[in-house]
């Protein structure tokens, strides 16, 4: 069974009955086109005294839900056309207006988004393409993000250990990042050949930019991908909600003040899989848990007229414990405990400073302690210490204590036609400190970044996004420079060819770092080729790349910077929400060719996470007259290598002993949810639902490598800890009824 894979089971029906999860009591709809009555695509939708805005579709449309009342200027503008401005009075009621824009003296085209190697999910990314709440609806998800983002084309489907693996990247070089700053430890921690999962809470966000190469120099210490997660602003009004999982219990609230310019909202989940792991069985012994424990705080206050102050604070506890058999001795057990504490903190504040420019700051600081006990036991439990290798190596405990904090502070200044110049800086702190053993350990790093960014329209319909970020490591003692730089061209029909390029440096992981700080930052250059054509509720993109490792870490003979390596593939992406009737889908495809020589690999080898073919399938179809929702997502990839590598002293050198490719990973995951609505009779009418579903339908038994015994005569394999995994549960949400709001969102 997953270890944690209804944590967020309710939150994810929550998007269910969520879509748009930011509701308002006045709603501004209309459509924007030029005075030969065509539709215009992304135009700027903006209310000029709250800087609430959003963009138009493809076929000119646009939706503003905002809390504003009263008289207020709206401004419309978009590239090649003249701005429009026209003053609405805003009541609790609905606003529909027609706009049309004249064109410009210049001849005008559509305006350019540069969107290589990134898709952006945010509810101002609006038609056919990917939203965030999209993404968590995915049967199979369980609303975790990096599950979630794994139906994406560049993502690999890896069951045994945590994060976002993207085009030949490990997993720890995708990171994640919270109104601008980063998330130190986005996952509760490791257990080996298990998938553990996100701490963040998903239904926090109402963007997300998943950014698979070419990413903005805004951001750093990432050489794969960033994950860039945007947190609402105020709620639309108070609500409250309980949900009762399998083995998962939740509540939450969120107040809306009387004045609508602050709320704060408290929620607390508990999750325990010992009852279900009595039930269905398992192929790990587990003598603790999984056990977690967690809760989350926030408050928001708005400042002034575009002035906004967030904070956020998520802690929460782990206990994972297992006892299988050792892999050296069929007589001995092999005993794996972690227990882990994590409290993640943080305020952002943004405001325009005047027309052209607007501030946005935050601060953020986290601490994680995470206890991590391995014996080696007989029968009976108790510990056994044996002098001989590799017996000697089996009875380890190791405390880590991190503390974390960043300040960062960006300032833009707007030009123009969309044009705009983005600058700042930020700095990083680290410090670990905690035992291995009878050894201590203790490591502190002050990083600092600067960076800046420029949005320049050479043409109508020809854009350029060119930047560069330095920084510096007082661990390493060490400068990097890495200039970023993208380009969009865009078609007659609406279709666009985009292209970046960059340079992402990343540090070591600590456990480098801990025996040597004689390193260097690691490095990928990343190239990105796309094109991609929206309409009509369908959303096509076709992606080239190219990414070239330098200065990866080796650990033999001695840890280095002697590593190298390359990705190159292709990707393809369809979504279709226009064919069939309240059916949505989407497929994706991905080809990886990738080889890496880092950690103890004897050479350039195509590293054990990466498969060249993987393929998504996810359908969504809404049954209007029952309130039923069905979900089915399948995920097919072809096999990925394994390979037994130890240290040959004849040789001096690292050897390939065994190796092979494993069988083809293929999952089908159904969902099923029912929505209604109980006691309709009560002033403040709940809304509620249930829902059931099953994870690895037709119980295949994916591979995802082997464990070897120290001498390479014994094998065991990475798998499922079990076949399938069932769950169901039923929820309820006080103060907002959502219903609309899905079948709205179902028949874009």
């Amino acid at each position: 069974m997953k270890t944690h894979i209804i944590k967020y089971i309710a939150v994810a029906f929550l998007f269910l009955l969520a879509p748009r999860f930011v509701f308002s009591q006045c709603r501004i709809s209309g459509t924007v086109k030029n005075n030969n009555g065509e539709a215009i695509p992304f135009a700027s939708i903006l209310l000029k005294a709250t800087g609430e805005g959003v963009k138009t579709d493809t076929t000119g449309t646009f939706n503003l839900s905002t809390n504003a009342k009263g008289k207020q200027l709206l401004l419309v503008t978009s590239v090649g056309y003249k701005s429009f401005r026209k003053e609405i009075a805003l009541a609790d009621s609905s606003i529909y207006l027609d706009i049309v824009l004249l064109q410009s003296d210049a001849q005008s085209l559509h305006e350019v988004i540069i969107s290589a190697g990134s898709f952006e999910a945010s509810d101002k990314a609006k038609g056919a393409s990917l939203t965030a709440i999209d993404a968590f609806t995915v049967a199979g998800s369980n609303a975790d993000v990096a599950l979630a983002l794994r139906s994406l084309p560049g993502s690999q489907q890896i069951g045994e250990a945590d994060g976002l693996f993207v085009r030949g990247g490990t997993g720890d070089e995708t990171k994640q990042f919270i109104d601008g700053t980063l998330v130190k430890n986005p996952n509760y921690p490791a257990v080996p050949g298990l998938q553990q999962y996100a701490r963040v809470n998903p239904i926090l966000f109402n963007g997300i930019l998943f950014s698979t190469g070419g990413y903005s120099a805004l951001y750093g210490q990432a050489m794969s991908s960033a994950l860039i997660l945007e947190s609402v602003d105020l709620p639309a009004k108070s609500s409250a909600y309980f949900s009762v999982f399998t083995a998962n219990l939740g509540a939450g609230i969120q107040e809306l003040a009387k004045n609508k310019k602050s709320s704060y909202g408290v929620t607390l989940r508990y999750s325990n899989q010992a009852w279900y792991n009595s039930i269905i069985s398992q192929r790990i012994n587990y003598f603790s848990g999984p056990e977690y424990l967690e809760g989350d705080a926030n408050f928001r206050i708005k400042t002034g007229k575009t002035g906004m102050l967030k904070f956020y604070t998520n802690w929460n506890t782990s206990n994972v414990g297992m006892r299988n058999p050792d892999i050296d001795s069929a007589a001995l057990r092999s005993t794996y405990q972690v227990k882990g504490m994590n409290s993640y903190n943080n305020l952002s504040y943004r405001d325009y400073l005047n027309d052209d420019w607007k501030l946005e700051a935050g601060v953020a600081y986290s601490y994680s302690r995470i206890n991590t006990i391995q014996n080696l036991t007989d029968a009976d439990g108790q510990t056994i210490n044996l002098p001989n290798y590799p017996f000697n190596e089996k009875n380890n405990h190791r405390i880590i204590n991190n503390d974390f904090a960043q300040a960062r502070l960006v300032f833009t200044l707007m030009f123009p036609h969309n044009q705009a110049l983005r600058f700042g800086a930020e700095h990083f702190y680290s410090h670990d400190h905690g035992i291995s053993n009878d050894s201590t350990i203790a490591l502190t790093d002050n990083l600092t970044a600067a960076f800046a960014e420029g949005d320049i329209y050479l043409a109508n319909n020809l854009a350029v996004k060119v930047g560069v970020r330095t920084e510096h490591s007082s661990l390493l003692n060490k400068w990097v420079i890495a200039p970023r730089a993208s380009l969009a061209y865009r078609l007659n029909d609406g279709g666009q060819f985009n292209f970046a390029y960059g340079i992402f440096y990343q540090e070591p992981q600590n456990d480098f770092l801990y025996q040597t700080t004689d390193l260097n930052f690691s490095s990928a250059t990343h190239y990105v080729l796309n094109y991609t054509k929206k309409a009509h509720n369908r959303f096509f993109r076709i992606e080239a790349y190219y990414k070239q490792y330098k200065d990866l870490i080796k650990t033999e003979p001695v840890i280095s910077n002697d590593g190298k390596g390359y990705a190159r593939g292709i990707e393809l992406f369809f979504r279709d929400k226009k064919t069939f009737k309240n059916l949505d889908y989407w497929i994706s495809y991905t080809y990886l060719n990738t080889k890496r020589d880092f950690l103890d690999y004897p050479g350039e080898i195509q590293p054990n996470f990466a498969t060249p073919h993987t393929a998504t399938v996810a359908i969504k179809k809404n049954l209007q007259d029952i309130n039923t929702y069905v979900n089915i997502s399948y995920a097919f990839a072809t096999g990925r290598p394994y390979y037994d590598i130890r240290y040959d002293n004849a040789s001096n050198a690292s050897r390939i002993y065994d190796q092979g490719t494993t069988k083809n990973y293929s999952v089908l995951n159904l969902q099923v949810a029912h929505l209604m609505s109980l006691f309709k009779s009560w002033k403040q009418k709940p809304f509620s639902g249930f829902s059931v579903g099953v994870n690895n339908l037709l119980g295949t038994n994916p591979l995802f490598g082997y464990n070897y015994s120290a001498n390479g005569d014994i094998k065991m394999p990475l798998t499922l800890p079990a076949r399938r995994y069932y769950y169901a549960g039923f929820f309820m949400s006080f103060g907002i009824n959502r219903t609309s709001d899905i079948l709205d969102n179902n028949n874009n």
